[in-house]
This record gives C-alpha cells, structure tokens and sequence, in this order.
C-alpha cells in the first residue's frame, strides 16, 4: 500500500470512528415530538404542556405537538405513553394523577408508573389547599381533627373519585385516624358552589381556582399541602406549621417518557427543560397556576415519583375507589 493510500484509509477509518463515537442524540431530533396529556384541553396540565412546548422547540429545532388523551384517571394517556417507542419522539406530561393516583383506581393496574416510564424532567409542584366554609369553626388543621372526632363524622368535598383532593382526604383520614367521609362531585366547579353555600363543610383540591374566593370572604383556606408556603396565598399556613408534616403531598408537573430510553436522549431532553425553567417568562405562567418551578436532575426526579406513589399508592387502594 503506498502512502496516498495508507493515508486515505487511516483517514476512513477515523472518521468511522469518530462517527461511532458521536453521541446518539446527535442526529435527534429529526423529527417532531409528541407530548401527551392526559387532561382535556384547557386545564393547567395542558396550558404547562403547551407553554413548555412552545419553548423546547425553539431549543430543539423540531415543532413540539400536544397530544390530549383524556380519561380512566390519566392512565389512558399514560397508557399510551408505555407503549410508544423508546426514542424521545413520544412524552407525557406527567403529574400525579396519572402516575400516582389514576393506575391503582383501577380494576387492573395498566401500567407500573415507576419502572414503566423514563422521568426525564421535574417542571414544578403545585399544593393543594384545605378549606372551609367560613360559617364553620374550623380553622386549623386541629379543629377539623378535633371536629371529626367529636362528631364521629367530617364530611368533605372533592373534584371527583380519585381526585387528588379525594385522595388527600383520605390521607388526612389515616394521618389524623379520624372519619373524614368523601363526598364525591363531578369537578371543581359544583364541589365549590356546595362549600360556599355551606352544604359541605369543607373541601379539598388544588390550590389555583379558589383563590378569588378566598379574597372575596367566600371560603376559608386552612392549610397548603406544601412544604412552603405558596405565592399566590402567603398568609396561608403549610400543613408542616399547622403540626402536620406527614401530610405534605404536592401535586407534580413533569416530563416522562417510555421506559428505557437512551441516556443520551433523556440527558437533553432534561438539559432542554431546565433552560426552560431558568426562563423568566416561563416562571411568570408557572407561578399564575400556582406552580413552583424546581430544575432538577433526571435521577432526581425518579426518586420524587418513587417517593411519590410509595407515599399513595396504598391510600388509593385502601380507599376502596374504583374508576
């Protein structure tokens, strides 16, 4: 071989060799990318899917499409998500309904929410507030302790079975070992015209709708479910202050993906969506929904959701519902 050649073909050799080490996200993505949501349009987890979308195809260079796919307690969108391709093109907007709540109301488990998914990316967490009709003496988390045990009975309302604000309640149930009896609406809406007329004592959801009532005299908020106080009702105690730290529970906003996708995919994929979340425009929106936003790693996010669906998994069981 003379030396044209030997040079031409070390030449062919290290450029394969330098192709093969190219990281595989090099060439993704090359095409659009799906994020499925398992709410109907409208609702918070799509306005954070649409405006985290919005910003990751500016930063990825491929249009970012919403995908609503409502229904079985989010575990259809969630479903679909399982079963896409490994590849990065097919995501969920996961939060705790579909991952912590929604598979063990049903008859069948569809998915395991831990091992069943890649969690890429942790946007934000949301409290849920526990409130009352202002006519009631309940005040603190204690008098609603104190008034159940007294009573032998403490109605409360949610947004529907197996709704995180259900599903809350019968954590206070356990914590507290007080009977506190589920009185299940069909949405937000209903459940808080019933609270303010006194029908109900008292109710629990997410934080983010009520707080105009709150401002107007029309219902008394009690405690967030946080472990800090939320922005949007500062004077609002944390259920921790209140002397009960074994109930914070925040509901999450993240990205998710099929199980097992490549490590390399996942990594810019979380790189993506934390500049995203360093965004001062993104924290604005996440913050009007009541939204703390919290860049963290993907193995971080992994043990908020392992922590997560230890933490209520057995509740959503316990609680007999069945979607």
């Amino acid at each position: 071989m003379n030396t044209f050649t030997r040079r031409g073909a070390l030449r062919t050799i290290a450029a394969g060799a330098a192709s093969l080490a190219l990281p595989a996200f090099a060439a993704w993505p090359e095409r659009p990318i799906k994020i499925i949501v398992s709410f109907p349009a409208g609702g918070a987890s799509d306005i954070v899917a649409r405006v985290l979308g919005e910003q990751l195809a500016r930063k990825l260079g491929q249009p970012v499409v919403i995908d609503n796919r409502p229904g079985a307690g989010g575990s259809v969108g969630g479903l679909a998500v399982t079963q896409a391709a490994p590849d990065g093109y097919t995501l969920l907007l996961s939060n705790s309904t579909p991952i912590s709540i929604g598979p063990f109301a049903l008859e069948k488990q569809p998915y395991d929410p831990v091992e069943g998914f890649t969690h890429i990316a942790l946007i934000g967490t949301a409290p849920c507030v526990v409130m009352a009709n202002p006519q009631t003496t309940l005040k603190t988390m204690a008098d609603i302790e104190k008034q159940a045990k007294a009573s032998g009975r403490l109605d409360f309302g949610s947004g529907g079975p197996a709704s995180i604000g259900h599903i809350y309640g019968e954590l206070m149930r356990k914590e507290m070992n007080a009977q506190l009896v589920h009185v299940p609406y069909r949405g937000g809406a209903p459940m808080t015209t019933d609270l303010i007329a006194g029908i109900i004592p008292m109710g629990i959801d997410v934080l983010t709708a009520f707080v105009p009532y709150f401002k107007a005299g029309q219902i008394r908020p009690v405690a967030v479910t946080s472990k800090q106080r939320s922005s949007l009702v500062p004077d609002v105690p944390t259920v921790v202050e209140a002397g009960y730290p074994g109930l914070v529970l925040e509901n999450f906003f993240g990205l998710s993906g099929p199980a097992k996708m490549p490590a390399d995919v996942v990594s810019r994929l979380n790189g993506a969506t934390g500049e995203v979340l360093q965004d001062a425009d993104f924290k604005k929106k996440m913050a009007e929904l009541g939204i703390a936003t919290q860049p963290t790693s993907a193995a971080g996010f992994a043990a908020f959701v392992r922590e997560q669906v230890a933490q209520l998994a057995p509740v959503v069981k316990g609680s007999g519902v069945k979607l």
